[in-house]
């Protein structure tokens, strides 16, 4: 197992209160996480940096947000890691400054691109760029000014990222990885959450996952029903007619049917990164998105109404996967618009459905029945895909 830390110690003195705050905790999560992937055999795992390096990095990444460059708000990723590989390497390093973080801002901020940060001497230095990253490298990315999310990467099929702790100006947002183990969880959060368990390798859960990322990036908002496959029941809960109803679209689910040796190549990938980016496009069309286990579309664009006979959802529980969140009851209402509010009566009703929402603004909402508390969960889970 790799358990490489940094010798050299930068003499970078943070100013960012938050960030010698939390690099404990992120040393700590980087730690177990590395040890879970080596004892998967995940295989070369990305060097892991001591608390002290881990302070200067956020120091250094939170400054860099409150820069502007020609008037726009840097988006950056950062990575620790040596240079080597693939990789754009600069004849000369640059001082890990503020200011040459955000000069450099506009070449790095497509998604898959980040600025490689190692010791050079006594202090860190930005040596280039890079988009191949072993499993368990610490990756800051810049978000907005004061929004900071400390991720690492994952050993995966597909190549996820997973979320340690958000930052927010002076507050700190860390992941509550115990809640994968909690009875009423859905697969789908577990999977967000549970960073450290294999992946299943044809199961619907890390797909799900995917197409949240997507739904959320797209901006527009939108909804995506999962339902029970060979099931018409849902049907119950929209608005007839269904104005997109399709034969079974199964571009995803046969992708998902490839054999072991077929997934791991490129063009399996890049077929599937389309599937998925197809069927979020989906969701951004006014009303639902359904799809069932199989992973096959059944319709888009579809109303969402309260069954026949059946009564109005009145309260849910709401949580969010933070370390000191406590559980609320709310009227739906005060979640959103009516898209949650019909999502949340969906899975009242249809309650072995999966409803998941994407607000414009960024908020990511999973409805889930939990049996245990006999009402709607509502899990906030957008601080795990950023």
């Amino acid at each position: 197992m790799q358990t490489t830390k940094t010798e050299k110690k930068t003499k970078m003195q943070p100013g960012y209160p938050a960030a010698r705050l939390v690099a404990p905790t992120v040393a700590r999560h980087l730690a177990g996480h590395a040890e879970a992937a080596d004892a998967r055999g995940v295989g070369a795992l990305g060097p892991r940096p001591d608390v002290d390096t881990i302070e200067a990095l956020i120091d250094g990444a939170f400054w860099a947000s409150l820069q502007r460059e020609e008037g726009r708000v840097p988006r950056i990723s950062l990575a620790f890691i040596p240079p080597g590989g693939q990789s754009m390497v600069f004849d000369r390093p640059l001082r890990f400054q503020a200011k040459y973080l955000a000069r450099l801002a506009p070449a790095v901020e497509r998604p898959g691109i980040h600025l490689g940060v190692w010791p050079h001497g006594d202090e860190l230095r930005v040596w280039g760029t890079t988009r191949l990253i072993p499993a368990s490298t610490l990756v800051l990315e810049v978000v907005e000014p004061g929004l900071l999310v400390i991720k690492y990467k994952r050993g995966d099929e597909f190549d996820k990222f997973g979320t340690i702790a958000v930052l927010q100006g002076d507050r700190i947002m860390e992941v509550d990885e115990g809640g994968a183990s909690l009875p009423d969880c859905p697969a789908l959060l577990s999977s967000l959450l549970g960073f450290d368990a294999p992946l299943p390798s044809k199961g619907p859960t890390s797909v799900l996952a995917q197409l949240a990322v997507s739904m959320r990036a797209h901006g527009r908002g939108g909804s995506l029903i999962l339902v029970p496959g060979g099931s018409d029941a849902w049907q119950e809960s929209a608005a007839q007619p269904i104005p997109y109803r399709v034969q079974p679209y199964a571009d995803l689910a046969r992708l998902l049917r490839a054999e072991d040796d077929e997934r791991t190549r490129p063009p399996w990938r890049d077929a599937l990164h389309r599937a998925i980016e197809t069927v979020a496009g989906l969701t951004a069309v006014d009303g639902a998105t359904v799809l069932n286990e199989c992973h096959e579309v059944l319709a888009f664009g579809v109303k969402l109404v309260r069954k026949r006979r059946s009564e109005r959802v009145e309260r849910v529980v709401v949580t969010a996967p933070v370390v000191g969140d406590a559980p609320r009851i709310v009227d739906p209402g005060a979640l959103g618009g009516t898209r949650h509010l019909s999502a949340a009566q969906f899975v009242h009703d249809q309650r072995d459905a999966l409803a998941m929402v994407a607000s414009q603004d960024g908020r990511f909402t999973v409805f889930a029945w939990s049996p245990c508390e006999d009402m709607v969960h509502a899990h906030r889970v957008e601080m795990l895909l950023m």
